[in-house]
C-alpha cells in the first residue's frame, strides 16, 4: 500500500511540473504574441518602423541587410512571417517589382487585397524617375536618400500603425516625434555641411544611379555607371560612357556602394587613375555593430563620406 501511495504521489508532483512548464511557455508564448507583428521588405524601412514602433512590435525584414531589395528571392521564413503578420511595409516606387518577387509573396501570403494591412512607406513622397532608354517614366526607388523623404517614411509608418493598433497610439506617436527630430536636425546639418563646398565641385559617381533624390535635396550633380539595379551592370558601353563624362567633367569623386559588386567600380578607378573616395550605403544599412547600422548612422556616414571625399 505504501508503495503505491509513493507512485500516486510521484505521479501528482510530475503532472504539476508539466502544468507549470506549459502555464510558462504558453506566458512567453503569449507576451510575444500580444505584440504586432510586422514585416518589412528590406533593413532600411526595418530600421525606420522600429524606430517608430518600440517595444509594442516584433519586427522582420525581408531583404536581409546587405542585399539587393530589387529582386529578393523570398524564403519559407519570408511566407510564414508574411502570412501571419498583423501589419507589412514596403517601399514602392518600383523597389520591388524584379521579378514581381513581393506581389507574388502578398499574394502567397493572402495579403494582396485592398483592404489589406499593407502600406507603402513612400506614400506622398514626390517621385523621381529613370532615364535609362526602355525605362523611361518608371519611379527611382531610392527616395529614402533624401533625409526629408526619411521623415515621411517615419510619418506614415506612425500612421499605418496607429490604424492597425489604436490601444497604443500615444506609444506610436511619442516615439516618431523624437526620431522625426532627430531626422530634421540630420537633414539641417547635411544642408548646412554641403554649403561650404564649392557648387562647381558638388559632383560625383557611383556605381547605381541611387542617387537623384539625395542630389535634388542637397543641390549635388550625382552621375553613375548604371541607373538602377534591376539593368545590366557594368557593360561595356557603361563603363565607356562613364569614363568619357569623368573626362569631359574632370570629376574627382568616385564612392562604392556597400551592396553592390565593386568590380565595375574599380575597373572605373583604375582606367582613370583616380581613388575610390569611400563606401556609401543604399540599399541597405550596416550590419549590427559595424558603420552605418541605422538608417540614421548610414545616412550620416554619407553625408560625412562625401563632404570629405569632395573636399579633402
Amino acid at each position: 500500500m505504501l508503495k503505491k501511495n509513493k507512485v500516486l504521489i510521484l505521479g501528482v508532483v510530475l503532472l504539476f511540473l508539466l502544468a507549470g512548464c506549459s502555464s510558462d511557455e504558453n506566458g512567453d508564448s503569449e507576451s510575444k504574441n500580444s505584440k504586432l507583428q510586422v514585416v518589412t521588405t528590406y533593413s532600411i524601412l526595418y530600421d525606420i518602423v522600429k524606430n517608430v514602433g518600440g517595444d509594442q512590435i516584433d519586427i522582420h525584414s525581408l531583404a536581409p541587410i546587405g542585399s539587393n531589395p530589387h529582386e529578393y528571392e523570398t524564403l519559407p521564413l519570408d511566407v510564414q512571417k508574411a502570412t501571419d503578420a498583423d501589419v507589412v511595409f514596403y517601399n514602392g516606387l518600383n523597389l520591388e517589382a524584379g521579378n514581381s518577387w513581393f506581389e507574388k509573396l502578398m499574394d502567397t501570403a493572402g495579403k494582396s487585397g485592398d483592404s489589406a494591412p499593407v502600406y507603402m512607406m513612400s506614400e506622398g513622397v514626390e517621385p523621381m524617375y529613370l532615364t535609362t532608354e526602355g525605362k523611361e517614366g518608371e519611379e527611382d526607388p531610392h527616395a529614402w536618400l533624401d533625409v526629408q523623404n526619411g521623415i515621411k517614411y517615419a510619418e506614415n509608418a506612425r500612421d499605418a500603425l496607429i490604424k492597425v493598433d489604436p490601444d497604443n497610439k500615444k506609444a506610436y506617436e511619442e516615439n516618431a516625434q523624437a526620431y522625426i527630430s532627430e531626422l530634421e536636425t540630420l537633414h539641417q546639418e547635411a544642408v548646412d555641411q554641403y554649403s561650404k563646398i564649392p557648387k562647381e565641385k558638388r559632383i560625383f559617381v557611383t556605381s547605381e544611379g541611387a542617387f537623384k533624390y539625395f542630389s535634388k535635396a542637397y543641390d549635388f550633380q550625382a552621375e553613375y555607371i548604371w541607373e538602377i539595379n534591376q539593368e545590366n551592370q557594368g557593360t561595356p558601353s557603361q563603363i565607356t560612357k562613364v569614363l568619357d563624362l569623368i573626362k569631359e567633367q574632370q570629376i574627382q569623386g568616385l564612392f562604392l556602394e556597400t551592396s553592390v559588386d565593386p568590380r565595375s567600380m574599380e575597373m572605373v578607378a583604375r582606367e582613370t587613375g583616380m581613388d575610390i573616395k569611400g563606401k556609401v550605403f543604399t540599399d541597405s544599412i550596416g550590419k549590427p555593430g559595424e558603420d552605418g547600422d541605422t538608417y540614421i548612422k548610414m545616412m550620416e556616414w554619407n553625408i560625412d563620406t562625401i563632404y570629405k571625399g569632395l573636399t579633402e
